[in-house]
C-alpha cells in the first residue's frame, strides 16, 4: 500500500485555456518523475476541478495525508490568505500541510536560462545581453523584495545586467513595467536585451509582458513545464511531508 500523502497542486486559474492546459503539462511531468507519488490538480478559480472538490473526494477515497502546494512563484496574498482559507474548510479527516511556493530556487533560475536558450541565445551571450526579468508583479512587500533578490543573484552568473519588471499595473510606483526595462538595458548599452518571463503559464498579464518586450532581442517562454520546476515541486512536497507521521494500515 502506497503510505506517501497525496500531492495536491493548488493553481489559481484561468479564464485563458492556455493556462490549465500549461498547469497540467506539468504536473504530468510531476508524475512522471515520480510515479510513486499521487498528484492531484486543483483550481482557486475559473477551472475544474476546483480545489475544495478535490480535498472532498479525497476524503471520500479514505485519503488522510495531504500535502497541498501553491503552484506559486512567491509567497503573496493568495499563498498567505487564499490557499489557507479554502484548507481551513476542508473535511475535518483530511491532515492537511501546506507546502511553500516555489520560489526563489536556484532551480527556477536555471529553468529561465533554459528557456532563454530555447529562445535563441547562447551561454557565449551572456555578458554582452541584458535581462528583464518580468513577473506578474505584486503589492505585498515580501514578494517585491523575492524579485529585487533573484535579479541581482542572477546578474552574479555573468550577465551584463538583468532588471525586474512588472506587467501588472497593481504593482508599487517606480518599479519599471516591461518596456521601460527593455529601453533602460539598452540605454545602460547591452548590446542584446531579452525578456525571461519569470511566471508559470499563460495568461493575461504574460500576453502584456509579451507585448512589453516588442523591442527586446528576444522573448522567451514562460516557465511552464519545464523539468527544473517540476523538480521544485517534488522539493517542496518532500520538505512538507517530511514531518508527517507515518499512515497505519487498519
Amino acid at each position: 500500500m502506497n503510505n506517501k500523502p497525496v500531492l495536491l497542486v493548488i493553481a489559481h486559474g484561468s479564464r485563458d485555456p492556455r493556462h490549465a492546459a500549461t498547469v497540467h503539462a506539468l504536473v504530468r511531468r510531476v508524475r512522471a518523475q515520480r510515479p510513486d507519488v499521487r498528484v492531484e490538480t486543483g483550481f482557486l478559480d475559473f477551472n475544474v476541478p476546483s480545489v475544495q472538490g478535490v480535498l472532498e473526494s479525497l476524503a471520500v477515497q479514505g485519503v488522510r495525508d495531504v500535502v497541498a502546494l501553491p503552484l506559486l512563484l512567491t509567497r503573496a496574498f493568495h499563498a498567505k490568505a487564499d490557499i489557507p482559507a479554502v484548507l481551513a474548510d476542508a473535511p475535518p479527516q483530511l491532515r492537511i500541510h501546506q507546502a511553500e511556493v516555489l520560489g526563489p530556487s536556484p532551480l527556477l533560475l536555471a529553468a529561465l536560462e533554459r528557456r532563454l536558450y530555447e529562445a535563441g541565445l547562447s551561454p557565449a551571450d551572456k555578458s554582452s545581453t541584458g535581462v528583464v526579468l518580468a513577473s506578474a508583479g505584486s503589492t505585498d512587500p515580501e514578494a517585491i523584495a523575492v524579485i529585487a533578490e533573484i535579479a541581482r543573484e542572477w546578474r552574479h552568473t555573468g550577465w551584463c545586467a538583468v532588471r525586474p519588471a512588472f506587467a501588472s499595473a497593481g504593482s508599487p510606483a517606480g518599479f519599471p513595467r516591461t518596456e521601460d526595462a527593455v529601453r533602460e538595458l539598452r540605454a545602460l548599452g547591452c548590446s542584446r536585451v531579452a525578456v525571461a518571463p519569470y511566471v508559470l503559464a499563460p495568461g493575461r498579464l504574460p500576453d502584456r509582458i509579451a507585448r512589453g518586450a516588442a523591442e527586446a532581442d528576444v522573448l522567451a517562454d514562460v516557465l511552464g513545464p519545464a523539468p527544473e520546476v517540476a523538480r521544485v515541486v517534488l522539493e517542496r512536497y518532500e520538505a512538507a511531508r517530511a514531518p508527517m507521521p507515518a499512515a497505519v494500515s487498519a
